[in-house]
């Protein structure tokens, strides 16, 4: 079985590379980071010309039609320059969604306008610091009304329109929830913004008060299409965390081979070498796992979330160790604002709870693994 991108899908990467290399700088995250804006809006306009953001969208709805595996070779890219734009919220959550769970109308109304980046969507699952589940969840749908908080909500401040995981009927199981959409400049409808540690992704806070919405999917399958479109997302996520872990060896790499000390090359000594082979087995290992869950999300593989676990489980690894790493081998400049490795800390950290926190994937890849054995 052959995990490598074809040739279409390398040259399409190196393309992505090379425009993003050239239209986001590093200084270009800095410049949302030590701002008020959510986002970079004219690398957003620019990206949404590309056509990236209709890449897994069919064609008969506006997209590029081409598929998930081109996506993952520009979230790879994505993640390398840090984009400062809300193209995981609309992509991969939103986007998603939509074509898991929406219906005809829906997809008409909302897909065409995604591709060309007309609309910003995202998706509201947590209600605070505690990760969503059926006994967390309090907000309701209930006679096409959304009541209820969520926090925090990626890219919550400028998007357009949220799907919404909310309680549909009584009691505490999984089918009492429901997916429902939600237009976020409607009425009923308040946005605060919530700090974070990586600014350059916004995040908001984001209050229903009778708030008129429409059910996505059946009802009572709501935890369900979360957990699909989370295992989607997953894998798509891993491959723009493995993109900021090979940055980071790169970075650490390159100082290591210009920073001389004792009149030798840093590189040289044992135990920075020892850094980066370390920083190298870890990022390889992710990207394995991201090439499987790749496999799986392509072919929409029975194995798809456990192949998604466990690339989110050792893509968030291998980036948190890589951004730390990174800023050990530059020693003690690498911890000042000067240098740009504070940037992919703080952008790993973020990450690594986008989509639940890495014991929360365990836990799933644990009960998927038993089941199997069980069968």
């Amino acid at each position: 079985m052959n995990f490598d991108f074809s040739d279409d899908q390398k040259m399409l990467r190196d393309q992505a590379r090379k425009f993003l290399t050239e239209k986001c700088p590093p200084k270009t995250v800095r410049k949302v980071l030590e701002s008020d804006g959510q986002y970079d809006q004219a690398l957003w306009k620019q990206i949404c010309e590309m056509g990236w953001t209709g890449t897994a969208i069919p064609e008969a709805y506006g997209g590029l039609g081409l598929g998930h595996l081109e996506l993952c070779v520009i979230a790879e890219e994505m993640g390398r320059v840090l984009a400062p734009v809300p193209f995981a919220s609309s992509v991969y959550l939103a986007t998603e969604a939509l074509l898991i769970a929406g219906t005809e109308e829906q997809k008409k109304k909302y897909l065409p306008k995604l591709a060309a980046g007309e609309l910003i969507g995202t998706l509201a699952l947590a209600e605070g610091a505690h990760p969503p589940s059926p006994r967390t969840i309090k907000t309701t749908f209930k006679g096409g009304k959304l009541d209820g908080v969520k926090t925090p909500v990626a890219d919550g401040e400028v998007a357009d329109f949220a799907v919404v995981l909310a309680r549909s009927s009584d009691g505490a199981g999984e089918r009492s929830l429901s997916l429902a959409v939600v237009d976020l400049k409607g009425s009923g409808v308040s946005r605060r913004a919530v700090k974070t540690i990586d600014p350059s992704r916004g995040h908001a806070e984001i209050t229903f008060k009778g708030a008129s919405a429409e059910a996505l999917g059946p009802a009572g399958e709501g935890w369900d299409l979360a957990r699909r479109v989370l295992d989607r997302a997953a894998v798509l996520m891993a491959f723009e965390q493995v993109g900021g872990a090979d940055a980071c060896l790169a970075m650490a790499k390159d100082y290591a081979l210009n920073r001389y000390a004792f009149g030798r090359q840093i590189g040289s000594f044992q135990a920075i070498k020892h850094k980066l082979a370390e920083m190298y087995v870890w990022n390889e290992l992710a990207r394995s796992n991201a090439f499987f869950g790749a496999w799986a999300l392509s072919t929409n593989a029975p194995e798809l979330p456990e192949a998604a676990a466990g690339a989110r489980i050792s893509a968030t690894d291998a980036f948190h160790f890589a951004s730390k790493e990174n800023i050990q081998t530059h020693g003690g400049m690498g911890f000042t604002w000067e240098l740009d490795c504070h940037l992919y800390y703080r952008r790993s950290k973020q990450l690594s709870l986008a989509l639940g926190a890495s014991r929360v994937w365990k836990d799933r890849l644990v009960n998927h693994l038993e089941k199997k054995n069980v069968a």
